[in-house]
């Protein structure tokens, strides 16, 4: 029987890539998609996923918790990297991982996986996460794995793979780069945190919702209800 991981997954050239390779170095891939509010065909990934080779495909709608318990306890803590800048994707991570545990668990899968690479922050955050919640569970990050690295030495390598084994993809030789949309980094002007309702209510709900504005000065001096936002 082979043995299980899952892959969190987002349909761009890295995860499309690592879960094939994964197949191809004898797993069951589960694939994991976390839908935050980002503007995604979630059924062309679901395809794609099962096309490259998934078992299995979870696609997740976490969009009124990643609001409720993250984006608002970010802003009530004035959470910001270094003090420079306000945290906008990387709030996303933990929730990301931690359902991504969840499925392992419900799953029976001994291994989870992650397409961040290992010079940035991001592995941190998928791996402190994974640790804190079920330090049983092996981590497959292949970009900080030898045999990955030496087979993938860079975009075109990924890409070279990608049309070699027919995995459609958005990018080319030519503009290597993925155009990825965030849904959570937050614009700044001067001292104030701007961020639109229609936003942080849209992901909550598909209702409509005033066009209004909320500000916040730092340090941040009276609470939110998080029932203004229902």
């Amino acid at each position: 029987m082979k043995e299980k991981v899952v892959l969190a997954y987002s349909g761009g050239l890295d995860t499309s890539v690592i879960l094939k390779w994964l197949c191809e170095k004898g797993f069951e891939v589960i694939a994991y998609v976390a839908n935050i509010g980002q503007k995604d065909d979630f059924n062309a990934i679901r395809e794609k996923a099962l096309k490259t080779g998934a078992s299995k495909v979870y696609v997740e709608d976490l969009r009124r918790e990643f609001v409720t318990d993250y984006i608002f306890t970010a802003l009530l803590g004035n959470a910001m990297y270094e003090g420079r800048y306000l945290l906008g994707t990387a709030i996303a991570r933990p929730l990301i991982a931690k359902r991504q545990v969840e499925i392992a668990e419900k799953e029976g899968a001994q291994y989870v996986a992650h397409g961040a690479t290992g010079k940035g922050n991001d592995q941190v955050r998928f791996e402190l996460t994974y640790a804190a919640l079920n330090p049983n569970l092996k981590v497959i990050s292949p970009w900080k794995d030898p045999e990955f690295l030496a087979k993938f030495k860079g975009r075109t390598d990924l890409i070279n793979y990608a049309m070699e084994k027919g995995i459609p993809i958005k990018v080319s030789k030519k503009d290597p780069t993925a155009k990825t949309k965030t849904s959570c980094t937050f614009p700044t002007k001067r001292a104030n945190w701007r961020i639109p309702l229609t936003y942080l209510m849209k992901t909550c709900s598909h209702g409509q919702s005033p066009q209004r504005t909320l500000r916040m000065k730092k340090p941040c001096s009276r609470s939110i209800s998080k029932t203004a936002f229902r």
